[in-house]
């Protein structure tokens, strides 16, 4: 029996148990060809250079060759619910970090923060992440952006193995300008008068069914 044998008749047991438990059902999809992209708005870069500030990639997350705007966050899992027809939950990319930073001139200390760990909140309209302000504490799925979806979810989903989901989310918009300001090292009134006018850019979701070749 082969590996993708194994995988299949696993998932289909587990869509099973879910259908007569709990109506819903969360699929492990790093061994998929399932990623999201965090795609920043000329707006969002340009405030970003106004305070010096940079956006640098870490763990599973990659910046996307030949941009400066793109950045890969891969997704970890989907959770399906299955009662009164299928429906997204929320989408995870575990692992997949992105620190926003600068460099204080009247220090020359790095100030900034690390959100990692991404949820995206569907029930909410959120994207959460584990949010670590630069030698300080972490706040668990705490929300950074509220967000509209400006591509209809187009899901497809076979017993026992087949997803295809693409969705367009948009009009992300920073929520706690204030706490991203004293990480960044930023005067409050200022960032208030700038940071809720800017429309962040856009998290495209495309989930298949082929293996990726290094899962």
């Amino acid at each position: 029996m082969t590996f993708a044998t194994v995988r299949s008749v696993s998932i289909a047991a587990a869509v099973a148990l879910s259908a007569f438990s709990a109506q819903a059902l969360t699929i492990p999809t790093n061994a998929l060809q399932a990623d999201s992209f965090q795609v920043f708005s000329d707006s969002a870069l340009q405030s970003y250079a106004l305070f010096g500030v940079g956006i640098t990639a870490l763990g599973n997350a990659t910046a996307v060759a030949g941009t400066t705007n793109t950045f890969s966050l891969p997704v970890t899992s989907i959770s399906i619910g299955l009662s009164g027809g299928i429906k997204i939950e929320n989408g995870k990319a575990t692992g997949s970090a992105l620190e926003i930073s600068r460099i204080d001139p009247a220090t020359g200390k790095k100030r900034g923060l690390t959100i990692a760990n991404f949820t995206i909140d569907f029930a909410k309209s959120q994207v959460l992440a584990d949010t670590t302000v630069i030698g300080g504490a972490t706040q668990p799925q705490a929300p950074v952006y509220n967000f509209v979806k400006t591509q209809e979810l187009a899901l497809k989903y076979k017993f026992p193995l087949s997803i295809s989901m693409k969705e367009q989310l948009g009009n992300l918009r920073l929520v706690d300008v204030n706490g991203t300001a004293d990480a960044l090292g930023i005067d409050r009134f200022l960032a208030n008068a700038v940071i809720p006018q800017i429309d962040f850019g856009v998290i495209n979701i495309d989930i298949g069914v082929a293996f990726r070749s290094n899962p």
